[in-house]
């Protein structure tokens, strides 16, 4: 007799079972309904009035035997459900998010040289355009290891308004003149959307700095630009702001961007910034951009260079930046971080064997 009543308790309690997944699935599709509402109105996700709304009402209505402590705990926990659903179907829809395995944006230059298609990009040059003979001297060692993107950087912004600044426009121009002599191409920070028309004609590849990557006029304006661009990811920024800013520019027209991990800061302070390596996975995992590690701006120092090119490189990324220059000592900024001529030989000595380097 007792057995015979515990199977009819179960089986009732089997049968609520499935209400509560039936309500569950409902109010999961409501409350994906309402986050497409939201989305279209430019609201968050997350409204904490609307939550102590709900609680409240919950107390009010609720007659045991759960405490209403137990109550709200149960609700919390649907509520992170529904919340953590509309975040992850909204990102689905981003434009920078993979939506296959097989889906990947190649960047493909006039000449046909890629980054994304499988083999490893360098980018490499000086911190900042000095001298027409210092990225020259740069440029012809680079070339000659098959390196095709070179630095050519005419403003250089710095935490200081008192340090080195860059040649500004002077310094595209030798930029040029140096990269059209080795054949390469000419990545170049851009400060302002104001700067576009003047760079554009000594640009091919634009960079957006860390500093700006919360800058949604810029990233609009690259949005409008002919030329790739290259997103650097801030130090203070999560994955989601990264690729939130890419967005910006795809959603305005360009979906030629590359994403830069370059360090994040923590509490360390033997390197200037921490590389997150595991971004760098993620990125790959969740977008279909390429991916390129900077070891320099993350470590801030050279004598650390060869492990971390090898880390960035193992972990996946589609590509390298590190600064060179002929006289790393004497350099007008960031001294301590360029690798001279022969440790640049000797980092992609070490990261290529025989395979064979692409830029």
């Amino acid at each position: 007799m007792a057995d015979n009543e515990l199977q009819e308790l179960r089986s009732q309690v089997d049968d609520i079972n499935l209400q509560i997944l039936d309500l569950l699935n409902r109010r999961a599709r409501l409350a994906s309904e309402i986050g497409k509402v939201q989305q279209r109105l430019g609201t968050t996700f997350y409204d904490p009035a609307r939550e102590a709304e709900m609680l409240t009402n919950l107390e009010r209505e609720n007659n045991g035997p759960f405490s209403n402590e137990t109550i709200k705990a149960l609700f919390r926990e649907i509520f992170r459900a529904s919340l953590a659903l509309e975040e992850k179907e909204a990102r689905q829809k981003i434009r920078v998010m993979r939506k296959t395995a097989d889906e990947h944006t190649v960047i493909t230059m006039p000449d046909g040289t890629q980054i994304g298609a499988g083999d490893f990009s360098v980018i490499s040059g000086p911190c900042a355009v000095e001298s027409v003979e210092q990225i020259d001297e740069v440029a012809g060692a680079l070339a000659a290891r098959g390196v095709r993107f070179l630095r050519g950087m005419g403003w250089k912004p710095r935490t200081s308004p008192y340090d080195f600044q860059g040649l500004g426009i002077e310094g595209l121009k030798i930029a040029r003149q140096v990269a059209n002599k080795h054949n390469m191409y000419v990545i170049s920070e851009i400060m302002d959307m104001s700067l576009v028309s003047q760079m554009s004609d000594y640009v091919d590849i634009f960079w957006v700095g860390a500093r700006n990557m919360s800058n949604s006029f810029l990233l609009k304006a690259m949005g409008q630009v002919r030329q790739p661009v290259i997103l650097k990811r801030s130090y203070g920024a999560t994955i989601e702001d990264f690729l939130y800013a890419a967005e910006y520019i795809v959603a305005s027209g360009n979906p030629n961007v590359i994403l830069i991990e370059r360090g994040i800061r923590t509490f360390e302070k033997w390197t200037r910034n921490t590389l997150d390596i595991s971004a760098i996975a993620l990125l790959k995992q969740e977008s279909h951009l390429p991916v390129v590690g900077d070891i320099s701006h993350s470590a801030g120092r050279r004598d650390i260079a060869i492990p971390l090119a090898k880390a960035v490189k193992a972990v996946g990324a589609d590509g390298l930046m590190f600064e060179c220059h002929p006289n790393p000592p004497v350099a007008m900024s960031d001294a301590k971080q360029q690798l001279s001529i022969p440790e640049m030989h000797a980092l992609l000595d070490e990261i290529t064997d025989t395979d064979k380097v692409l830029a």
